[in-house]
Protein backbone atom coordinates (compact mmCIF):
# COMPACT_ATOMS: atom_id res chain seq x y z
CA UNK A 1 0.00 0.00 0.00
CA UNK A 2 1.47 3.20 -1.11
CA UNK A 3 1.75 6.19 1.57
CA UNK A 4 -1.24 8.13 0.05
CA UNK A 5 -3.55 5.56 1.13
CA UNK A 6 -2.04 4.57 4.02
CA UNK A 7 -2.74 8.37 5.14
CA UNK A 8 -5.53 8.97 2.82
CA UNK A 9 -8.06 6.08 3.92
CA UNK A 10 -7.85 7.32 7.48
CA UNK A 11 -8.42 10.43 6.69
CA UNK A 12 -11.68 10.10 4.57
CA UNK A 13 -13.00 7.21 6.82
CA UNK A 14 -12.68 9.13 9.90
CA UNK A 15 -16.24 11.04 9.70
CA UNK A 16 -18.12 8.54 8.26
CA UNK A 17 -17.17 6.77 11.79
CA UNK A 18 -17.67 9.92 13.63
CA UNK A 19 -20.92 10.30 11.82
CA UNK A 20 -21.82 7.19 12.34
CA UNK A 21 -21.05 7.03 16.18
CA UNK A 22 -22.94 9.49 16.70
CA UNK A 23 -25.86 8.16 15.23
CA UNK A 24 -25.89 5.01 16.72
CA UNK A 25 -25.63 7.24 20.26
CA UNK A 26 -28.40 9.60 19.36
CA UNK A 27 -30.89 8.54 16.71
CA UNK A 28 -33.66 10.88 17.77
CA UNK A 29 -33.17 14.06 15.74
CA UNK A 30 -31.67 12.12 12.09
CA UNK A 31 -35.14 9.56 12.82
CA UNK A 32 -37.07 12.89 12.74
CA UNK A 33 -35.17 14.41 9.88
CA UNK A 34 -35.39 10.63 7.96
CA UNK A 35 -38.70 10.19 8.47
CA UNK A 36 -40.64 12.22 5.49
CA UNK A 37 -38.09 9.72 3.26
CA UNK A 38 -38.41 6.23 5.59
CA UNK A 39 -42.45 6.72 4.85
CA UNK A 40 -41.85 6.73 0.77
CA UNK A 41 -39.47 4.28 1.25
CA UNK A 42 -42.12 1.95 3.02
CA UNK A 43 -44.34 2.35 0.49
CA UNK A 44 -42.06 0.72 -1.99
CA UNK A 45 -41.92 -3.23 -2.14
CA UNK A 46 -38.33 -2.92 -1.29
CA UNK A 47 -39.40 -5.01 2.76
CA UNK A 48 -37.76 -1.92 4.56
CA UNK A 49 -38.66 -1.40 7.95
CA UNK A 50 -41.07 2.03 8.46
CA UNK A 51 -39.01 2.94 11.91
CA UNK A 52 -37.31 5.54 11.12
CA UNK A 53 -35.15 5.46 14.29
CA UNK A 54 -33.76 1.58 13.75
CA UNK A 55 -32.40 2.90 9.77
CA UNK A 56 -30.83 5.69 10.77
CA UNK A 57 -29.38 3.60 13.64
CA UNK A 58 -28.58 0.53 10.75
CA UNK A 59 -26.87 3.50 8.33
CA UNK A 60 -24.78 4.75 11.83
CA UNK A 61 -23.61 1.03 11.96
CA UNK A 62 -22.82 0.72 8.49
CA UNK A 63 -20.90 3.95 8.34
CA UNK A 64 -18.90 2.59 11.42
CA UNK A 65 -17.99 -0.62 10.49
CA UNK A 66 -17.15 0.53 6.33
CA UNK A 67 -15.53 3.62 7.91
CA UNK A 68 -13.47 1.12 10.23
CA UNK A 69 -13.07 -1.15 6.58
CA UNK A 70 -11.33 1.67 4.94
CA UNK A 71 -9.62 3.19 7.34
CA UNK A 72 -7.74 -0.06 8.02
CA UNK A 73 -8.07 -0.77 4.35
CA UNK A 74 -9.96 -4.55 4.93
CA UNK A 75 -12.09 -4.74 1.79
CA UNK A 76 -11.45 -0.83 1.28
CA UNK A 77 -13.50 -0.98 -2.54
CA UNK A 78 -16.76 -2.98 -0.54
CA UNK A 79 -16.37 -0.58 1.98
CA UNK A 80 -16.41 2.52 0.06
CA UNK A 81 -19.55 1.18 -1.55
CA UNK A 82 -20.94 0.70 1.65
CA UNK A 83 -20.24 4.17 2.49
CA UNK A 84 -21.24 5.66 -0.96
CA UNK A 85 -24.69 3.89 -0.31
CA UNK A 86 -25.46 5.21 3.10
CA UNK A 87 -24.00 8.42 1.74
CA UNK A 88 -26.67 9.28 -0.33
CA UNK A 89 -29.73 9.11 1.89
CA UNK A 90 -28.25 11.06 4.88
CA UNK A 91 -27.49 13.99 2.69
CA UNK A 92 -30.57 13.85 1.07
CA UNK A 93 -32.80 14.43 4.23
CA UNK A 94 -30.60 15.65 6.51
CA UNK A 95 -29.20 18.76 3.90
CA UNK A 96 -32.02 19.46 1.97
CA UNK A 97 -31.24 23.04 1.24
CA UNK A 98 -33.65 23.46 -1.43
CA UNK A 99 -36.35 23.10 1.49
CA UNK A 100 -35.05 25.60 3.97
CA UNK A 101 -36.72 29.68 3.60
CA UNK A 102 -34.21 31.60 5.89
CA UNK A 103 -30.87 32.23 3.40
CA UNK A 104 -28.41 31.73 6.01
CA UNK A 105 -29.67 28.40 7.21
CA UNK A 106 -30.65 27.52 3.64
CA UNK A 107 -26.59 28.72 2.80
CA UNK A 108 -25.44 26.57 5.56
CA UNK A 109 -27.26 23.29 4.23
CA UNK A 110 -26.15 23.98 0.77
CA UNK A 111 -22.80 23.91 2.11
CA UNK A 112 -23.41 20.59 3.95
CA UNK A 113 -24.60 19.32 1.14
CA UNK A 114 -21.55 19.83 -1.03
CA UNK A 115 -19.25 18.83 1.50
CA UNK A 116 -21.24 15.53 1.44
CA UNK A 117 -21.44 15.34 -2.40
CA UNK A 118 -17.65 16.16 -2.77
CA UNK A 119 -17.41 13.12 0.02
CA UNK A 120 -19.74 11.00 -2.09
CA UNK A 121 -16.92 11.99 -4.81
CA UNK A 122 -13.92 10.60 -2.66
CA UNK A 123 -16.01 7.24 -1.76
CA UNK A 124 -16.87 6.08 -5.29
CA UNK A 125 -13.02 7.05 -6.34
CA UNK A 126 -11.88 4.67 -3.74
CA UNK A 127 -14.68 2.17 -5.28
CA UNK A 128 -12.48 1.90 -8.15
CA UNK A 129 -8.99 2.62 -6.46
CA UNK A 130 -7.48 -1.12 -7.29
CA UNK A 131 -4.07 0.22 -5.28
CA UNK A 132 -2.26 -0.28 -8.30
CA UNK A 133 -3.24 -4.24 -9.10
CA UNK A 134 -5.00 -4.81 -12.55
CA UNK A 135 -8.93 -4.43 -12.06
CA UNK A 136 -11.42 -6.81 -12.62
CA UNK A 137 -12.01 -5.91 -16.04
CA UNK A 138 -8.35 -5.98 -16.86
CA UNK A 139 -8.34 -9.39 -15.19
CA UNK A 140 -11.23 -10.38 -16.57
CA UNK A 141 -10.29 -9.63 -20.48
CA UNK A 142 -6.46 -10.65 -19.91
CA UNK A 143 -8.39 -13.98 -18.71
CA UNK A 144 -10.32 -14.10 -21.72
CA UNK A 145 -7.41 -13.47 -24.42
CA UNK A 146 -4.97 -16.28 -22.82
CA UNK A 147 -7.82 -18.96 -22.60
CA UNK A 148 -8.06 -17.97 -26.44
CA UNK A 149 -4.25 -18.06 -27.35
CA UNK A 150 -4.27 -21.56 -25.34
CA UNK A 151 -7.16 -22.81 -27.51
CA UNK A 152 -5.39 -21.52 -30.74
CA UNK A 153 -2.26 -23.02 -29.75
CA UNK A 154 -4.51 -26.57 -28.54
CA UNK A 155 -6.24 -26.84 -31.54
CA UNK A 156 -2.67 -26.08 -33.59
CA UNK A 157 -0.98 -29.15 -31.57
CA UNK A 158 -4.52 -31.13 -32.35
CA UNK A 159 -3.68 -30.59 -36.17
CA UNK A 160 0.06 -31.44 -35.84
CA UNK A 161 -0.79 -34.74 -33.72
CA UNK A 162 -3.36 -35.74 -36.03
CA UNK A 163 -1.48 -35.21 -39.37
CA UNK A 164 1.35 -37.10 -37.43
CA UNK A 165 -1.15 -39.92 -36.44
CA UNK A 166 -2.62 -40.18 -40.65
CA UNK A 167 1.23 -40.61 -41.65
CA UNK A 168 1.76 -43.01 -39.24
CA UNK A 169 -1.00 -45.08 -40.19
CA UNK A 170 -0.54 -44.61 -43.71
CA UNK A 171 2.99 -45.60 -43.20
CA UNK A 172 1.79 -48.58 -41.12
CA UNK A 173 -0.14 -49.79 -43.90
CA UNK A 174 2.38 -49.56 -46.16
CA UNK A 175 5.04 -51.23 -43.74
CA UNK A 176 2.28 -54.12 -43.97
CA UNK A 177 1.84 -54.42 -47.24
CA UNK A 178 5.49 -54.55 -47.79
CA UNK A 179 5.99 -56.96 -45.29
CA UNK A 180 2.98 -59.42 -46.95
CA UNK A 181 4.78 -59.18 -50.34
Amino acid sequence: MTVVRRIARPMLAAIFVSSGLDALRHPRERARVAAPLVKKLSELPLNLPDNPELLVRANGATMVAAGAMLGTGKFPRVAAMALAAALVPTTYTAHAFWTVQDPAARSQQRVHFLKNVSLLGGVLLATVDTAGRPGLAYRTEHAKSEASRQAKLTKGEAKRAAKTARREARLAVHRAHHALS
